[in-house]
């Protein structure tokens, strides 16, 4: 009996070992960029209808944010349209940049074809021609920096906001994008920096644009699934809310 009960043991641990990454718990998650950094990542941005021209010279300035993206005047094309078009020609993400009263105010990612979609409320946007003393916009691929990513809700928020962007292969690129968590609020900032031989110090240079963005919503889907799952929703008015750190 014993060696019946000892023959047994050992079988279930060698079908335990057989394939580690089985052990794992599977969520949506791991599908959702499972393809993520094996291709470099193609983006479509777009607008609000009827933009304002801030929020034109917005958008281009986050078409030339994110490397291999194209920016489209979206004219009177409904959501569901731009999301089956961004589906159609294979783009790995959908951002649209929205306004009130000429001011750029939201900011929604859809990673395609099935999300997660991350809805973002901009704050303080700066544009580049407003920058004093702005740098050349360069075509290298940025280091990425994030900052102050803690939580579970955070590590998916910064997941969302990285695979805009294709992985660094040159090490010796002087282009770097920062997203600097404080109190949920994350700053964004573009520079490029060189390290003159004389003096051996960096020199950062601010390439815009500039601005604040806060999450409110990520949904399991598209913005042409009424039914897709709310996975996460801001409840500022809780009575903790001042209290709780989310990212």
């Amino acid at each position: 009996y014993q060696r019946r009960v000892h023959g047994a043991w050992k079988l279930n641990k060698r079908i335990e070992l057989e394939d580690v990454e089985h052990q794992d718990i599977h969520t949506h998650v791991d599908d959702e960029y499972g393809l993520a950094g094996f291709e470099d990542p193609r983006i479509l941005v777009t607008t609000s209808r009827d933009p304002s021209q801030k929020l034109t010279i917005f958008a281009k300035e986050i078409k030339l944010l994110f490397p291999n993206s194209v920016r489209m005047n979206r004219g009177t094309t409904p959501s569901s349209a731009l999301v089956n078009l961004a589906r159609k020609h294979q783009f790995t993400d959908l951002v649209i940049i929205h306004e009130t009263r000429g001011e750029p105010d939201g900011l929604i990612v859809q990673h395609m074809p099935y999300g997660p979609t991350c809805y973002f409320t901009l704050f303080n946007v700066v544009t580049r021609h407003e920058i004093p003393k702005v740098g050349p916009m360069s075509q290298q691929y940025p280091h990425l920096i994030f900052e102050n990513f803690t939580t579970k809700l955070g590590k998916r928020v910064s997941d969302c906001l990285k695979y805009l962007f294709p992985m660094v292969t040159k090490t010796d690129t002087t282009r770097v994008v920062t997203f600097d968590n404080n109190n949920d609020f994350i700053s964004f900032r573009h520079h490029t920096y060189q390290i003159p031989s004389e003096t051996k110090k960096v020199v950062l240079t601010e390439v815009g644009p500039r601005f604040e963005m806060r999450i409110y919503q990520i949904k399991l889907g598209t913005m042409d699934m009424p039914e897709a799952e709310t996975e996460w929703v801001l409840r500022p008015y809780q009575n903790t809310a001042k209290k709780r750190k989310l990212l």
